[in-house]
Parts: C-alpha cells; sequence; structure tokens
C-alpha cells in the first residue's frame, strides 16, 4: 500500500480526497444499479483522484527506495518477513 504525496499542500490533497470520496460512491450506487456505464466512468475518476493524490503513479519520493506497489510480497525484499507470519 503506499500513501499519499506529503508534499502535496493541504487545499489541493482535501480536494483531492473529496474527489476518490465522491467516485467511490458513485460506483458504490453504479454497482449497486447495475449501470455499466456509470460503473466504468466512477472507477477512472477513482483512478485518477488516487493518482493525483500520488497513491499511483510515478512515485513521488525522491531517496531512491524502490516502488514495491502492486507487487506479489514474495517477490520483494519482504519474502522472508512474509514467509515468517
Amino acid at each position: 500500500w503506499r500513501r499519499s504525496n506529503p508534499n502535496l499542500p493541504e487545499p489541493e490533497r482535501a480536494a483531492h480526497v473529496a474527489a476518490l470520496m465522491d467516485a467511490r460512491r458513485r460506483l458504490g450506487v453504479a454497482k449497486r444499479a447495475g449501470r455499466p456505464d456509470e460503473l466504468r466512468s466512477a472507477r477512472a475518476d477513482v483512478d485518477a483522484a488516487k493518482r493525483a493524490l500520488g497513491e499511483r503513479g510515478p512515485v513521488w519520493w525522491t531517496d531512491g527506495a524502490p516502488d514495491f506497489n502492486r507487487r506479489m510480497a514474495r517477490t520483494t525484499i519482504y519474502a522472508d518477513w512474509l514467509a515468517a507470519l
């Protein structure tokens, strides 16, 4: 899991979070109503908001650490930790 970019100005972060929550609400409504076109649109808006927040897309950190987002833990440096659970 990747956190939001902590360098975003608070008003910008708040606007993206509001957009994300709105898109998630619309996603639920579209899913319950069986409206595939609205579902696709809401999913695209969720993705856009997550990218704007830095939770998806290019990395926002500058320390050179790799991005293990959307990787299986067993194929990363966390494999030993996972095996020990």
